[in-house]
C-alpha cells in the first residue's frame, strides 16, 4: 500500500490579541525567529509534502517571504475565524491527510508530529493530548455543577490529524448547522466520528499571552563558535545506522546509550559549548535509564532549548563525518535538510561532508565513526 500524502496546515490567520502585541504575536521576534517560522520549520521534513500557512491578507506578504526558505510550504488566505481558516486550506490541498497546527505551539516536536501521523493511517484520526494534571470543573453562574474524574480528562493540543475528505465533509455539515467550534477534533466528532487520541508532549505549549514570549532585546553581539566531537564503534545488532535521524543501512549499529546518532551528538556539544554550558553528559547522563534507547533528535531539539534559555539561537552549522562504512554520499542532503529543519535555519546554513580515514586507525579500519561538529550561535542579548 502507497504512503498517504500529508499536508500540515498551519493557522496564522489571527493576531493572538490577548498577547498585546501591535502585530501578529506569531511574527514578534522569539527564540531568535518567530512562533511562526518555528512552528513551519517543525513540519519540514520528508514525512510531510505540504505546508500550508493559513494567514491573514495584512500579514500575507511578510509570511509569504517567512515562507520562501521553506520549499514545501505555501499560504492560503485565511477566513474570520479559525473554522473558516482550515476549511480554506482543505479546499486547497489534494493530500490524503491533513494535519491541522497551531501556528502559536512553535516547539512541537517531529516524534509528535509523527505519532500523529501514525494515529491517523490506523484509526483515520489523531488528536494529540495529554492527560490533565489538575481537576477540572463543569461550572454555570460561577457555582461548581459537576467533576468529571481526572483520569477521564484530557488536554487537548494540535496537531491534530484526519484524512482530508473526512474533515472536509465535517466542516461542511458544520457550517450547513450554524455551530461554533474551538478547533477540529470537536468539529470530526460531531459529523464523522469520535476522534483518536496519541500522545502530545509538554513542551508542545501554546504561547497566548505576553507572558509566554521573551522580553524585547537589543541588536545581536557577535556571534559565538563551539566545537563537538563524538566517536561511536560499531557492533550493536541492527542493520541501519542514524545520523541526524536518517536512517541509512548498515552492516551494524552504533554502540550508544541512547540511539547512537552519533552526529547529532557532536551537534549538540557544539551548540553547547558555543553557548557557555556544560556537554551533553552533563544534561543527557548514560548512567541515567531515562535517556536509554533515547531519540537523539528529540534531545538535539532541548538542546535548542537550553541555549535559547541562555538567550542564543543557532546561525550556521559545519559537520565533517569520518567513516570507511557505510556509504554516505547518497544521504548528504537528508542529514543536512534534517539539521536545518532541527535547528530553525536555512538549509544553504548547514554544511555536511564525508570522507573515509584512508585506511588509517580505528576509523579507517571500520570499527566506528567520528564526527566532529563547528556551529555558530548568535546572541539575543
Amino acid at each position: 500500500m502507497n504512503r498517504p500524502s500529508v499536508c500540515a496546515v498551519v493557522c496564522a490567520a489571527g493576531r493572538g490579541s490577548r498577547a498585546g502585541f501591535e502585530k501578529n504575536k506569531l511574527l514578534v521576534p522569539f527564540g531568535g525567529s518567530t512562533a511562526l517560522e518555528m512552528s513551519v520549520s517543525a513540519f519540514d521534513f520528508p514525512a510531510i509534502d505540504e505546508i500550508l500557512v493559513a494567514v491573514s491578507e495584512e500579514d500575507e506578504g511578510e509570511v509569504k517571504a517567512l515562507c520562501a526558505r521553506f520549499p514545501k510550504a505555501k499560504t492560503v488566505i485565511g477566513g474570520d475565524t479559525r473554522s473558516r481558516s482550515v476549511y480554506n486550506a482543505l479546499l486547497q490541498t489534494s493530500c490524503d491527510v491533513v494535519l491541522i497546527h497551531d501556528g502559536a505551539r512553535p516547539f512541537v516536536s517531529r516524534s509528535v508530529v509523527e505519532g500523529c501521523i501514525e494515529s491517523v493511517r490506523k484509526y483515520r484520526s489523531g488528536v494529540c493530548a495529554l492527560p490533565s494534571v489538575d481537576t477540572v470543573a463543569l461550572t454555570d453562574g460561577g457555582y461548581i455543577r459537576s467533576v468529571p474524574a481526572r483520569t477521564r480528562v484530557y488536554s487537548l493540543q494540535t496537531p491534530q490529524g484526519f484524512f482530508a475528505a473526512d474533515l472536509r465533509a465535517a466542516y461542511e455539515k458544520a457550517f450547513a448547522a450554524g455551530g461554533s467550534y474551538t478547533d477540529d477534533s470537536s468539529v470530526y466528532a460531531e459529523f464523522i466520528s469520535p476522534p483518536r487520541l496519541c500522545a502530545g508532549s509538554r513542551e508542545n505549549k501554546k504561547l497566548t499571552f505576553a507572558e509566554d514570549f521573551p522580553p524585547a532585546v537589543p541588536a545581536p553581539s557577535p556571534a559565538r563558535a563551539g566545537i563537538g566531537v563524538d566517536t561511536h564503534a560499531f557492533g550493536k545488532p541492527q542493520d541501519y545506522i542514524l545520523l541526524a535521524g536518517v536512517k541509512i543501512p548498515s552492516d551494524s549499529g552504533l554502540v550508544a546509550h541512547s540511539d547512537g546518532d552519533v552526529l547529532a551528538h557532536a551537534v549538540m556539544d557544539a551548540l553547547l559549548s558555543a553557548a557557555g554550558l556544560k556537554d551533553i553528559g552533563h544534561y543527557f547522563p548514560d548512567t541515567d535509564e531515562k535517556w536509554a534507547g533515547a531519540d537523539s533528535m528529540e534531545m538535539l531539539a532541548q538542546v535548542r532549548r537550553l541555549i535559547a534559555e541562555r538567550g542564543f539561537a543557532p546561525l550556521s552549522l559545519s559537520v565533517a563525518v569520518q567513516a570507511q562504512k557505510p556509504r554516505l554520499s547518497g544521504y548528504i542532503d537528508a542529514v543536512s535538510q534534517a539539521l536545518a529543519a532541527a535547528l530553525g535555519i536555512p538549509k544553504d546554513a548547514v554544511g555536511v561532508s564525508a570522507g573515509t580515514n584512508e585506511g588509517l586507525g580505528d576509523i579507517g579500519e571500520g570499527k566506528g565513526i567520528c564526527v566532529r561538529a563547528v556551529a555558530l550561535l548568535r546572541s539575543l542579548r
